[in-house]
């Protein structure tokens, strides 16, 4: 369901909020086509495209998931007894392609509902993470931080760390803490000296301390390539192969287990570790898509869950 929030009492057409706000509705409300909108309205249809694209962005449009589907609850439930989970939701769908989505507009509903005043959140990074901004409900609170987990990337295409976790942060109005370093460094040094004498320390130590940490999984399956596997070289990924890795959580390449496998990359990662982010006060692991099924419970073992937020298809494969 998509619900519009109420922007003013203002009625006049030519008040660019109320057109803004009319467009919205009648698109998605009332299921109008873009050119119904411009004929209804007397405005270009490129007008009609820049209003609901600017609903968008200032959070005037939100995408729920009302509802509940009875084999997504099962599912759930199953999930819960299985990995003892506080809490499992399951979207519905099985297309791999979709997963990152359905899971990220779940996501943005419950970071909505649940974070409170005074809390340090901790955030990772990734596409389920990214698309759970659509659904993210602008919500006000006071003494709030959110905090980086892990390091970018110099070459950032759609998305990228420091845009999600400023964008969360903005949403609740809350302190930002940037983790301003490359996902992976040059040695195990350069990590070290990053750390303790360029400001990150205060990073790590908040990281320490954290009320809800949020974190996605990737995959080294072709059909779920994370974006940490984007970053590293074919020869990296099949060495990671090689040695055992399923998928990575924060950047960490992990077996079947949960533990971090034998490769250099892993003593290179910079990121705040993982021993620390499992003894958050709530941890939320969001990922979907059959083909991350594996590198999902080896990140349960890693660092477990409160709750998880995943798709049928790797609730299946979970659960299989």
């Amino acid at each position: 369901m998509t619900r519009l929030a109420r922007i003013g009492a203002s009625t006049a057409l030519g008040d660019t909020a109320s057109l803004r706000l009319r467009a919205a509705w009648l698109y998605f409300a009332h299921g109008l086509t873009q050119k119904q909108i411009s004929e209804r309205l007397g405005i270009s249809r490129g007008t009609v495209i820049r209003l609901l694209a600017e609903a968008r962005t200032r959070g005037e449009v939100q995408i729920w998931i009302e509802g509940s589907d009875t084999e997504c609850t099962a599912l759930g439930l199953r999930l819960e007894d299985a990995f003892g989970l506080d809490e499992a939701i399951v979207a519905p769908g099985t297309d791999e392609a979709a997963a990152p989505r359905s899971v990220g507009l779940a996501l943005g509903r419950l970071l909505s509902e649940t974070v409170g005043d005074g809390q340090t959140i901790g955030v990772g990074w990734g596409r389920s993470l990214t698309a759970s901004l659509e659904s993210l409900r602008p919500v006000r609170r006071t003494d709030t931080k959110v905090v980086s987990l892990v390091g970018g990337t110099v070459e950032a295409r759609d998305s990228n760390p420091l845009e999600y976790s400023w964008r969360v942060a903005d949403a609740f109005n809350a302190a930002c803490y940037l983790f301003i370093a490359p996902a992976y460094v040059d040695s195990p040094e350069t990590r070290v000296h990053l750390i303790e004498d360029c400001g990150l320390d205060a990073l790590f130590r908040l990281g320490r301390a954290l009320d809800i940490a949020v974190v996605g999984v990737g995959s080294l399956s072709t059909e779920g390539h994370s974006r940490a596997a984007e970053m590293i070289t074919a020869k990296e990924r099949a060495e990671l192969k090689a040695a055992g890795a399923v998928g990575d959580l924060l950047c960490t390449f992990l077996d079947a287990d949960g533990a971090a496998v034998d490769h250099p990359l892993n003593s290179r990662v910079m990121s705040v570790p993982l021993d620390d982010v499992a003894r958050a006060g709530h941890v939320v692991v969001a990922s979907g898509g059959a083909s991350r099924a594996a590198a999902i419970r080896a990140a349960i073992r890693r660092i477990g869950a409160n709750t998880l937020i995943t798709d049928e298809g790797a609730a299946q494969a979970l659960l299989g």
